[in-house]
């Protein structure tokens, strides 16, 4: 589809969701809303999952803020900062915040899926992001 501003002959539209797909970082993303399913040309909100005993790999996403909603899971940790020095717990029920430019980590270390409701002020299903390798080894 084209993200073309022009609104002429826009309408609302209900959105089956796009095939789920493993990012870069290592989260499951399912969208719902994106540039691909519905031309957003400034938002992004689908279903994003890390599964258990599972960890994502450090990166930064440079241009845009990520916000989550915990729907289901355990506990889910989330490292963040330069050295990945702070730590914060999320429950089901809590909302979560990234930044643009902050590094982080989320860390799943329970026996069930963490299942996070995702928006993010960038439109793509396949979002930029700079991975951070040299952080990885930060978080236990």
């Amino acid at each position: 589809m084209n993200a073309s501003t022009d609104i002429t002959g826009a309408t609302c539209r209900v959105v089956d969701g796009a095939t789920p797909y493993r990012s870069e970082q290592g989260t499951v993303y399912a969208p719902g809303i994106s540039a691909e399913t519905v031309a957003s040309t400034s938002l992004f909100l689908g279903l994003v999952t890390l599964p258990p005993g599972e960890r994502t790999r450090a990166h930064v996403h440079e241009r845009h803020e990520s916000a989550f909603y915990m729907l289901s899971g355990d506990e889910v940790e989330l490292w963040s900062g330069e050295g990945l020095a702070h730590r914060a717990l999320a429950r089901p029920g809590d909302y979560l915040f990234v930044p643009a430019k902050v590094p982080h980590v989320a860390v799943n270390r329970s026996a069930v899926p963490a299942v996070f409701v995702g928006v993010r002020n960038e439109a793509t299903a396949q979002e930029s992001v700079s991975m951070r390798p040299e952080l990885d080894a930060l978080v236990p």
